[in-house]
């Protein structure tokens, strides 16, 4: 078990730069990252309070975005870029 944690590190120590500039270049994968840790953290509060949910609609429902997303990506040739205001000291 040591060793399988030890090779999980170095792999996404490896390829956390390559992860990094993927979702740099497409903001909206980060939104969806944050919608999903939100969604398991409401499961897992609800669960807490002895509420059960359904595992198979949280699965349907990232599945589903995951799968929106791929096709927005495909679609999309190039991600507009972000302009940002401009904030006043």
């Amino acid at each position: 078990m040591i060793a399988a944690v030890v090779i999980a590190l170095g792999v996404m120590l490896k390829y956390a730069g390559v992860v990094s500039d993927f979702v740099h270049k497409h903001p909206t994968l980060k939104m969806l990252a944050l919608s999903f840790l939100l969604l398991i953290g409401v499961t897992l509060v609800a669960e807490g309070t002895h509420q059960r949910v359904n595992k198979g609609y949280i699965y349907f429902a990232m599945a589903f975005s995951f799968a929106v997303e791929l096709l927005n990506l495909k679609l999309r040739k190039k991600p507009a870029p972000i302009a940002l205001p401009e904030t006043k000291p």
